[in-house]
């Protein structure tokens, strides 16, 4: 499957473009009913970045179990809330938090899966990957 966002000429934009064919790519394998990590692992493909797929599939369950909902996605250039949120927790400029009802170790887990996906991008991508940021150290 193709999604909207594909490879450009790197930095942030190419980051975008990733995590958003990631999470797209994601949502539709699940409501199909299929295995996620062949779906993301070829969408992956199209930006170098296949090693990536069990990084993603990781941190779109927490992700999606943190928002305590099905996560929702966007359709060509329109971007949802929960992928812009997505995309500010991994570029630092918001923190993680949960649903009051979840425990303070799905944010814990969230964090790590959010600092492992920066780390993992920037190791698997040359495009100027999300930088580790202060939370991901403390």
């Amino acid at each position: 499957m193709s999604y909207a966002f594909s490879a450009s000429s790197g930095g942030a934009d190419t980051v975008s473009a990733v995590v958003l064919d990631a999470a797209r790519c994601w949502r539709a394998a699940r409501d199909a009913g299929r295995t996620v990590q062949p779906c993301l692992f070829a969408t992956l493909r199209a930006h170098g970045g296949e090693m990536l797929a069990p990084v993603f599939d990781s941190l779109m369950a927490l992700y999606e179990s943190a928002l305590g909902r099905r996560l929702r996605v966007g359709e060509g250039a329109v971007v949802s809330e929960d992928e812009q949120l997505l995309l500010n927790l991994l570029g630092g400029s918001q923190q993680a938090c949960t649903r009051p009802e979840r425990s303070d170790g799905m944010v814990v887990a969230l964090r790590c899966a959010l600092c492992s996906t920066r780390i993992m991008m920037r190791l698997a991508l040359d495009c100027g990957a999300p930088p580790m940021i202060e939370s991901d150290l403390g």
